[in-house]
């Protein structure tokens, strides 16, 4: 299983996660999610497993509520909201964790158990 958790190194949800995986002796790649956004391919599959647009993003986020994206993200087309979110790290809900067959935003410990262990 190659597991690609997106994080951000301030954020407490993210680091309780990545000690999960590690607790849990799950193979895992960090990747600094401000730097290195996921793609617009991993987006469009991470959409697959969550099934709504809006739980990709960070809504309680900064920029999320600086761009007054509750009231454009509505009217944009999948296409658009990708590629926002393929462009700004700071928009992606955290961590962000992708496997080839699984995936999760946020941290959700059983479901992580459920995904990943």
């Amino acid at each position: 299983m190659s597991l690609r958790v997106y994080t951000y190194e301030k954020c407490s949800t993210c680091r309780k996660a990545v000690s999960f995986l590690k607790e849990h002796n799950i193979p895992h790649e960090v990747i600094p999610i401000r730097e290195r956004p996921p793609t617009i391919a991993e987006l469009r599959t991470m959409l697959g497993h969550v099934g709504e647009l809006r739980r990709l993003f960070n809504t309680s986020g900064l920029d999320y509520r600086a761009m007054k994206l509750s009231e454009h993200l509505p009217n944009m087309n999948l296409d658009e909201a990708l590629a926002l979110l393929a462009k700004n790290g700071n928009l992606v809900k955290r961590p962000f964790a992708l496997t080839a067959k699984s995936g999760a935003v946020g941290f959700n410990e059983s479901e992580w158990a459920r995904f990943f262990a």
